[in-house]
């Protein structure tokens, strides 16, 4: 079983819309996950323009793929590059730790992750 931040087992992050790159609801990561979907995020306006500018829409569906497209407000499963570039450009979108994966930790501190949690 998955661990989180906090040493726990991993909780599911959103199963509506399906999140993470299993599309399992969690933040699972695993050889195929290049980008390291390991942050749980709550998304807000201001982040989903940032990821927007830098070539990444959150925001529009793409039902090929069955993204439903995200509002402010929605859960998501972040790749913790773009959190870190997020977290640098100060519009980190809030974390939800019992719901990030242990993984994120070998790129951002927990302490960063800390002062941006949700809950």
């Amino acid at each position: 079983m998955a661990s989180n931040v906090l040493g726990e087992p991993l909780q599911c992050c959103c199963s509506k819309p399906a999140t993470g790159f299993y599309r399992d609801g969690f933040c699972h990561t695993g050889p195929e996950d290049r980008g390291l979907h390991t942050v749980c995020a709550v998304m807000t306006a201001e982040f989903l323009q940032f990821t927007r500018a830098r070539g990444n829409d959150l925001s529009t569906p793409v039902p090929a793929y069955r993204f439903p497209g995200l509002n402010p407000g929605d859960r998501w499963c972040l790749c913790i590059s773009r959190w870190a570039e997020a977290l640098a450009a100060r519009v980190a979108p809030p974390v939800i730790l019992k719901s990030t994966h242990l993984a994120a930790l070998e790129f951002v501190s927990l302490e960063d992750l800390q002062a941006h949690a949700a809950e």
